[in-house]
């Protein structure tokens, strides 16, 4: 079992999901009641007895050197989870990310009736395709925080026949999902936001994917978009998707193609703005490497310039499909040293300036660079990112409001902020329940005494042993408990 459900105080539901844990009201218990005491069909996860304490003390640590290769990509890791669920065979995924949020993704896939078996030993999942179709008329899914989750399965339960229910923790509740059932709905099925908010939970009523035209906005997540691609092939007639308005983090939707193309469907499109699916593409299953997280890496990348210090990076180059290597670049512009080498992509830190940039297409660094930011000679201004307003947490406005716990001078504009360094302080750090937050903010303790991180468990969202890795890779015990 992955859930696992408890009550305390009779009051307020405790759900712990492999290690991580959410509390409810006794108001929001009710919403869940459909999911308590459906059982999943997965293996739980190797890293499932690792128990963070609820402060971590990041010790300051001298010039970083040494080597580390992340996990496997999450984004693609979900990507390919849902291609190979539509394959016809058996799919091998070599090097795949295990987390809360993949876990989450394998978990509501064999509730839907997949069949998934993993060997967490070497991070290889098999998933046995079911060619399109959808095993299971109809599914309750708890999704917890994963945007991912809840976007993509959104999409692909409309290729059922019966109803479908898709929620998850309370800030799940607060994210933008109404576009993408505008999108579905035009294709000829029936989904709803059922509290009437654009926001989960959702509702889906099935039967088959019609076809057609359908109109998305591209200006709130690529996840919307990449949602409809993945089911596009599998619709009953010739599909036609098109962006409207500007489109944030293309890198992703670029992702998206290169997955689907390497399970046998290849889309046409006009840059990035019209796709085009007709009769007889079909997914087909294969043996997948994934590519170590580009996201998470950028973690490493910016302990070398905080510390300056040097590390390198395997198993990522410059022509990974994920977008984020390009913030390598971002520290070349800041005065790092950027090299490619045959194993790897490696960063040495060199006395750090400012720099303006947009970051929309890479919009998941933003709070890595945040944290190199405060360590520049000069202010950083970051553009463009008004969408991830709407991630995990609002990772503006909270995360100015933690910078400048830590010191800094922060101007916030609707998509983005500016950040002037200051003598940097003392501080305990909120994360929000945001993986992100607490990587990034940790990173800042490696070059100032007392930065404190509540909540570090958060990171099991993406990165479940980001701690140790951190640990490791800095030779110096930087990483204590509080307690």
């Amino acid at each position: 079992m992955c859930c696992k459900f408890g009550v305390r105080d009779l009051a307020s539901l405790v759900l712990g999901y492999d290690g991580v844990t959410w509390r409810f009201t006794a108001e929001e218990t009710l919403n869940l009641k459909p999911f308590i005491g459906s059982s999943s069909q997965i293996i739980p996860l190797s890293h499932s007895d690792i128990h963070l304490p609820e402060h971590i003390t990041i010790k300051p640590s001298g010039p970083v050197q040494g080597s580390v290769r992340p996990p496997g990509s999450k984004s693609i890791t979900n990507r390919a989870f849902v291609c190979a669920a539509l394959a016809s065979g058996t799919s091998h995924l070599r090097g795949a990310l295990d987390s809360e949020d993949t876990r989450v993704m394998a978990d509501s896939l064999g509730q839907l009736g997949f069949r998934i078996t993993t060997d967490h030993s070497s991070d290889r999942f098999e998933v046995v395709g079911c060619a399109g179709r959808l095993p299971s008329s109809s599914s309750d899914l708890f999704v917890a925080n994963s945007g991912t989750t809840v976007r993509f399965l959104t999409a692909l339960v409309t290729l059922g026949h019966g109803d479908y229910h898709l929620d998850g923790v309370p800030r799940m509740r607060e994210r933008p999902i109404g576009d993408l059932l505008h999108a579905l709905n035009q294709l000829g099925t029936s989904t709803s936001s059922e509290q009437e908010t654009g926001c989960p939970p959702v509702f889906v009523r099935a039967n088959g994917l019609t076809g057609g035209t359908a109109t998305v906005r591209g200006d709130i997540s690529s996840q919307f978009l990449s949602a409809l691609l993945m089911v596009g092939p599998c619709a009953q007639s010739d599909v036609v998707i098109r962006v409207e308005g500007p489109l944030v983090s293309k890198p992703y939707v670029e992702m998206t193609l290169a997955v689907m193309q390497r399970f046998g469907v290849e889309v046409i499109h006009d840059d990035l703005l019209e796709f085009r699916f007709g009769e007889g593409l079909r997914y087909q299953a294969c043996s997948y490497d994934i590519e170590p997280d580009a996201s998470a890496a950028s973690y490493f990348w910016a302990a070398a310039a905080i510390t300056q210090g040097s590390v390198l990076v395997k198993g990522l180059s410059f022509k990974a499909i994920q977008g984020d290597v390009q913030f390598c670049e971002c520290l070349a512009q800041m005065g790092c040293h950027v090299e490619q080498r045959p194993d790897g992509i490696q960063v040495t830190g060199c006395p750090l300036r400012g720099v303006d940039v947009d970051l929309n297409e890479i919009s998941d660094t933003v709070l890595t660079l945040a944290a190199v930011a405060l360590f520049a000679s000069s202010p950083t201004t970051i553009r463009g990112v008004g969408h991830i307003r709407h991630k995990e947490t609002d990772r503006i406005s909270d995360l100015a409001r933690e910078l400048r716990k830590l010191g800094a001078g922060v101007d916030e504009f609707p998509d983005g902020l500016r950040i002037t360094p200051g003598p940097l302080q003392v501080a305990t750090v909120e994360t929000y329940d945001d993986h992100r937050m607490a990587m990034s903010l940790a990173l800042v303790g490696l070059g100032r005494p007392g930065v404190t991180i509540a909540n570090p468990g958060c990171t099991a969202k993406t990165y479940p042993r980001f701690f140790e890795d951190l640990d490791r890779l800095t030779h110096s015990r930087s990483v204590t408990s509080d307690q």
